[in-house]
């Protein structure tokens, strides 16, 4: 059966959520044909839908890039989650039903498998979904549909400024909902909603701008052999200017801008 652009457009929110994306990567239209055994038209139609959703961006020269939230953008993120998610439960004062709950706890029971497993991404990709899970199981479908895209911005947002906050406090968090739920205690749960998102967002470092070149200028860092002279590696060592500095000395110094890297190779990540 030949994949859809449907298709395609769920697999990469599905790498997302599962962190195994970046914020800014690039989605070339090209590889994802070839990984997908599709045309550039039915990859090009998913990558809009994804534009289009508010999860990837396009550029005329450059391409295809998953997004790169700016601080106030984040914060609206959070907001608008705490809006819908709180208002679902609210609605929910006749009840949820037992089928529901049956689902929300095998949802809660694979969190904690992968959390034992130490599996990041399918870890990652559960606590994500859980919201959307509820959404569903409180009897909203397009609300789920939409909580789905706004869980894949707030992880991209999550990995951009370097969240602390801990997957087991997530999980923890999780039950303690549901648990209020099967009790038919909607305030608590609501309020406990709230706390759970506001707690994530607390968790973010946006103090400062993110250094989008902080994985690679670790990765490079010099290796001082033992008893190397320290005047050996000085050269060596990288640049730590913010990036607007850099490029200016770059267009000072006539050096051609390198903001075209290649992509990320996708076959690993979908």
């Amino acid at each position: 059966m030949a994949i859809s652009s449907t298709d395609i457009s769920n697999r990469i929110v599905e790498a997302v959520l599962a962190q195994k994306l970046a914020p800014g990567s690039r989605l070339g239209e090209q590889e994802l044909a070839l990984l997908f055994d599709c045309s550039r038209t039915i990859v090009r139609e998913a990558l809009t839908r994804l534009a289009a959703r508010g999860i990837v961006t396009v550029s005329a020269r450059r391409g295809w890039y998953l997004i790169e939230p700016s601080q106030d953008e984040a914060r609206e993120a959070f907001e608008a989650r705490r809006v819908i998610e709180t208002g679902l439960i609210r609605q929910s004062a006749g009840g949820v039903r037992k089928e529901a709950l049956k689902r929300l706890k095998l949802h809660l029971q694979q969190e904690k498998a992968a959390l034992r497993q130490d599996d990041i991404g399918k870890r990652s990709y559960l606590l994500g979904d859980f919201h959307v899970c509820l959404a569903d199981c409180l009897g909203n479908s397009l609300l789920a549909d939409t909580l789905r895209d706004y869980t894949a911005r707030t992880t991209l947002i999550a990995m951009r400024y370097q969240s602390t906050h801990d997957a087991e406090q997530s999980c923890e968090d999780h039950v303690r909902i549901v648990e209020a739920l099967e009790r038919g205690a909607i305030a608590e749960a609501e309020a406990l909603m709230a706390e759970h998102i506001g707690t994530v967002q607390a968790a973010l470092s946006v103090s400062t701008a993110p250094d989008p070149l902080a994985r690679l200028r670790e990765a490079l860092a010099p290796v001082r052999a033992a008893g190397a002279n320290p005047d050996t590696t000085s050269a060596q060592l990288l640049r730590t200017a913010p990036p607007k500095a850099a490029a200016r000395k770059r267009s000072a110094a006539g050096s051609p801008d390198s903001s075209d890297d290649s992509s990320t190779y996708l076959g690993k990540l979908l």
